[in-house]
């Protein structure tokens, strides 16, 4: 696991970006070869996808080739509601980049048979070739997705029904009514993120902090399923460090010490240009 401390949430954004970015030219996609990612909302990655608009306008990475499969999405909420993931997604990021939206996956909390749109939500990923980067934000509580404290770290995409501190904190997305925010979700299982071939978690805030330090220093627990990418070959854990109050200070300086490490991760070796040309 590694865990990159950044100044704010401005530069966790551009950090996070320019990882995305520098992985999608690497893997060179094309039309018999798409990268494919996974993708969180809420405000977290917000800053993220706005860097990512604003690497494509200036031509430096291209989306055509690329597949995406969504975490979550509300069970009952209509999709062009302006709080629902479908709205979100293409709102903040998708309508701003050339992606073929037939490419684009999100889970429809409206589908008549909300158990099989998760089964066939896994076997679209498994058609896919997997998940090559799938990036992620957590709840204060640990939870990545709709993983609720509690949820088994071997789950699969699924209907969950949503815990109290997770309807409390979105509420302020729906008037600050908790009564308008939707009681479950379909969301991918923890098992299904492990399956990628790399996770990035994004991690800002103080209150957030207690959440990081047990995903960090304490062990795996199905009480906090953030922690379950302990596990995970290549996972990145990129936060800035109002996240780090709770760790341990030789835990800070020991990542801190890598800086030079992590910025080498989203260097680009060389120009776009020339880069295409010898590919």
């Amino acid at each position: 696991m590694r865990l990159v401390i950044l100044d704010n949430s401005e530069t966790v954004a551009e950090w996070a970006a320019r990882y995305v970015l520098k992985k999608i030219n690497e893997f060179n996609p094309g039309p018999d070869n798409y990268f494919v990612l996974g993708l969180p909302t809420g405000s977290t990655p917000y800053g993220m996808y706005q860097k990512l608009i604003e690497y494509y306008k200036a031509g430096r990475v291209s989306f055509k080739f690329v597949k995406t499969f969504n975490m979550d999405e509300y069970v009952n909420l209509p999709r062009e509601h302006p709080e629902s993931y479908h709205c979100y997604m293409w709102n903040s990021f998708f309508k701003h980049i050339d992606i073929d939206p037939k490419n684009a996956h999100i889970l429809d909390g409206n589908a008549p048979d909300l158990v099989k749109e998760c089964i066939e939500y896994e076997n679209k990923i498994k058609e896919s070739g997997g998940i090559d980067l799938f990036i992620g934000g957590i709840g204060p509580d640990g939870h990545i997705a709709f993983n609720e404290p509690g949820s088994s770290l071997v789950s699969r995409t699924r209907v969950k029904t949503l815990a109290q501190d997770t309807l409390e904190a979105n509420a302020r997305f729906f008037g600050n009514d908790i009564n308008k925010v939707p009681k479950q979700a379909l969301t991918v299982g923890v098992a299904t993120v492990m399956d990628a071939k790399e996770v990035m978690i994004l991690i800002t805030g103080s209150h957030k902090a207690f959440a990081l330090y047990k995903a960090i220093e304490e062990g795996v627990n199905h009480m906090w399923t953030v922690s379950a990418f302990q596990q995970h070959q290549h996972t990145l854990i990129i936060c800035d460090e109002d996240a780090t109050l709770e760790l341990r200070v030789k835990t800070v300086k020991y990542f801190k010490a890598l800086s030079g490490v992590h910025q080498k991760l989203i260097e680009e070796s060389e120009p776009l240009d020339r880069y295409r040309t010898i590919h």
